[in-house]
């Protein structure tokens, strides 16, 4: 038996019940893991919501996860008792103690790299390759726009991003989140709550606008990144943190504003087993090399309702993290 953190219905945090389950041997294609850690990411809570429905319940939350092989199931190769993985994607079960996966979707972590920093940074570091390479390529010069710059995808982005030799422009919502930002990278913080967002990346960027803003709030702040793109700039929506996204108009991207907008899925983009072995790999390689996640609290697994409100409340620049 495990403990694991499961949803039997669609709720608020109290629906996230501590369960004692089986756990079998793993089968063909599969190993198990034995989890050291795993991430809490804001898509966590659109499928306790319902927002995004899980597949069946009862259902283990928890997208990313890293620990030890215990066990290997038959046709696996590559992967022995002992070795040091982590995962990200679907099917969700990292809130648990361990969890049977298939082999493809494992990836080992390199040396030096501990399971709390790759539970902090895998999916979100897998959600900025995709942004920064297949959305919208960025290199030197390239301007951002980044919302909620000190919250966990925020500081990643930065950090990449300014590593590829961009200038990075977010929002925060404190001057203790600014700092935070800053000391990630970022060029110039705006206090959303206190100035006008827009106004100031117009100033910023001498009116032009930014070639690339993230947005995952959602709600009234989509329509308004819209004015701080540059034409032939993009957009990309990525989250709904403070409310539905708004129904917008083709002609609200263009003619005037002439942008492009999008809607990416990372675990669209980890669908493809080269494509997520590829991120992945080069998340684990800059982790190795200094990616941090900003600030990290770390919670016993079954304070894991705990987290989900910290998360909602947004009282917190960096990221969470469950242990078993």
């Amino acid at each position: 038996m495990i403990r694991s953190i499961r949803l039997h219905r669609p709720g608020g945090p109290d629906a996230l019940t501590i369960d004692r389950i089986d756990l079998p041997p793993p089968g063909a294609g599969e190993l198990r893991i034995r989890h050291a850690a795993a991430g809490v990411n804001y898509v966590d809570v659109y499928h306790r919501t319902g927002l995004y429905p899980l597949p069946a319940l009862p259902a283990v939350l928890g997208v990313e996860a890293a620990g030890t092989v215990e066990a290997v199931g038959p046709g696996v190769s590559g992967f022995a008792v002992g070795d040091r993985v982590a995962w990200a994607g679907l099917p969700a079960g990292g809130y648990a103690e361990a969890r049977l996966l298939p082999a493809e979707r494992a990836v080992r972590l390199p040396d030096g790299v501990e399971p709390v920093a790759a539970a902090s940074l895998l999916l979100r570091g897998i959600t900025a390759h995709m942004l920064l390479t297949r959305v919208h390529p960025v290199g030197p010069g390239s301007v951002l726009l980044v919302h909620s710059a000190a919250g966990g995808l925020g500081l990643v982005l930065t950090q990449w991003a300014k590593s590829l030799g961009a200038t990075v422009i977010g929002t925060v919502g404190s001057p203790d989140k600014g700092a935070i930002a800053r000391d990630h990278g970022l060029d110039h913080a705006i206090l959303y709550r206190d100035t006008d967002f827009v106004a100031e990346v117009r100033a910023l960027t001498g009116g032009r606008g930014v070639d690339f803003a993230v947005d995952g709030i959602g709600g009234n702040t989509l329509k308004r990144t819209l004015d701080a793109v540059r034409p032939f700039g993009t957009v990309a929506s990525v989250g709904q943190a403070a409310g539905p996204i708004p129904a917008l108009e083709v002609t609200e991207i263009g003619p005037r504003r002439s942008l492009s907008l999008s809607r990416p899925s990372v675990f669209g983009y980890m669908a493809d087993p080269a494509t997520y072995r590829a991120a992945a790999t080069e998340v684990l390689g800059r982790v190795a090399g200094g990616l941090r996640a900003g600030p990290v609290t770390v919670l016993p697994l079954e304070r894991a309702a705990e987290a989900h409100r910290t998360l909602e409340g947004r009282g917190s620049g960096g990221v969470l993290v469950l242990v078993p």
